[in-house]
């Protein structure tokens, strides 16, 4: 599916699913892997990567900063020849779109040039916090100045290096704050002290910053979830990598087996993965499923019924709309809490879901960090995707059961999965 259309109609799925997809490489592990291998002395050749928007934004800045990345699309890989922590240049104009990862990581790790560097995104990213992480990088020396609001995008920021020290940064809000400074911190002046404040959010996804800092050769001692400490002079080592499926991504595919019935299966994804979200899996095996779990892939069975679950998804997040599209076919209700923090993401995915599922006719009751989906019987619907990845991605498994589900602006899925829907036609298959 080459171009899609400004709306695009889901076609209903009459039978059951016998599919095996591959899922292109991690996002989160794409951008992560990006910049260590932007700050390692020497060629990084990393494999199986992402190309996406996301991607896109994050290696395009790199470059502007003076790093040399070729991008070998048809092959799923980037060469990057990484400068050793030095940036070689001193003025850069940087665009990172809506990609979060890109704005926190390459803020933090551009703070540890000599230069002066200008960052600004869409005007979603101009809302979306970042100042915690701009307080810890000003307590490791950095300094910023602001062209509108305070402590938001566009900014400069002056670089000098960083010098070191005790950080306390505020992690209620987002998981990639503290994965930008544990990131970077080998390379301050001195030792990096890291304490958290506030409920941590998406806990997993640090826990998958400090095992590829690990495989690039960066140690963080860890104390508690609160609590990290990175010693000065730690260098990351160029290397070839390679990237493992994107478990979010993988979890639409899971979720069309599980509503249609039949089976899905990931090849290269599992339970031992970096990624959290390998563990909704386990979610769709409370709600009725059969889950395979092996050591190079994961397979979902539907058995023809779904059963409602009361879940925290704090710690993988992304996976709320998957879950939340698929619950009004469960027998009883599903309720989704302590999700407050993706109000503050591409959309405020809270309220997004609540109303389209009105829209698709199912009873939904939200509060400020929680949404529940009652047993509904739904009717056709043009979803709206408010730029959302995720919500165009979720709402097509939806269509899957429901006749007239129609997905405005389907192209937004770029973001992180370009040919999503030319993938989503193998369940078809």
């Amino acid at each position: 599916m080459s171009q899609l259309p400004d709306c695009l109609e889901i076609r209903p799925l009459r039978r059951p699913i016998d599919a095996t997809i591959s899922v292109p490489g991690s996002k989160s592990i794409t951008n992560r892997a990006l910049v260590l291998a932007a700050l390692a002395e020497g060629e990084s050749v990393l494999e199986n990567a992402l190309f996406s928007e996301d991607s896109y934004w994050c290696s395009q800045a790199l470059q502007r900063l003076g790093i040399p990345i070729a991008a070998e699309k048809e092959a799923a890989r980037y060469v990057v020849q990484g400068t050793g922590g030095r940036f070689p240049s001193v003025y850069a104009d940087l665009f990172v779109g809506n990609s979060g990862t890109t704005a926190r990581f390459v803020v933090a790790a551009a703070a540890l040039g000599g230069g002066t560097y200008r960052f600004d995104g869409v005007p979603r990213m101009r809302q979306r916090p970042i100042s915690p992480l701009l307080d810890a990088l000003r307590q490791l020396g950095a300094h910023f100045s602001f062209e509108g609001q305070p402590d938001a995008f566009p900014l400069m920021l002056n670089a000098t290096g960083l010098n070191g020290g005790t950080v306390t940064l505020e992690a209620t809000n987002s998981s990639q704050y503290v994965s930008a400074l544990l990131q970077v911190a080998s390379y301050a002046r001195s030792d990096v002290t890291i304490h958290l404040t506030g409920e941590v959010v998406s806990e997993p996804y640090i826990e998958m910053t400090l095992r590829v800092m690990e495989q690039f050769g960066v140690h963080a001692d860890k104390s508690d979830y609160r609590n990290y400490h990175v010693r000065a002079g730690q260098r990351y080592q160029a290397q070839r990598y390679v990237i493992e499926p994107d478990a979010s991504n993988a979890t639409y595919f899971f979720a069309a087996a599980a509503l249609i019935g039949g089976r899905v299966r990931v090849p290269h994804l599992s339970t031992n993965s970096l990624q959290g979200d390998a563990h909704f899996v386990d979610v769709l095996e409370r709600m009725g499923c059969q889950v395979e779990r092996a050591a190079n892939y994961l397979e979902v069975r539907g058995t023809g019924r779904l059963h409602g679950v009361d879940v925290d998804l704090n710690a993988m997040s992304d996976t709320a709309q998957t879950l939340a599209a698929i619950a009004p076919f469960a027998d009883s209700p599903t309720h989704i809490r302590n999700i407050g923090h993706i109000r503050l993401k591409e959309t405020d995915r809270i309220a997004a879901l609540v109303t389209e599922l009105r829209k698709l006719g199912a009873r939904v009751e939200e509060s400020a960090d929680s949404i529940t989906i009652y047993p509904s019987t739904l009717q056709p619907a043009e979803i709206e995707t408010y730029d959302d990845h995720r919500m165009a991605m979720a709402f097509a498994v939806t269509g899957l059961a429901v006749s007239g589900v129609r997905i405005k602006n389907p192209a937004c899925t770029a973001k992180t999965f370009p040919d999503y829907f030319t993938r989503f036609e193998a369940l078809y298959a």
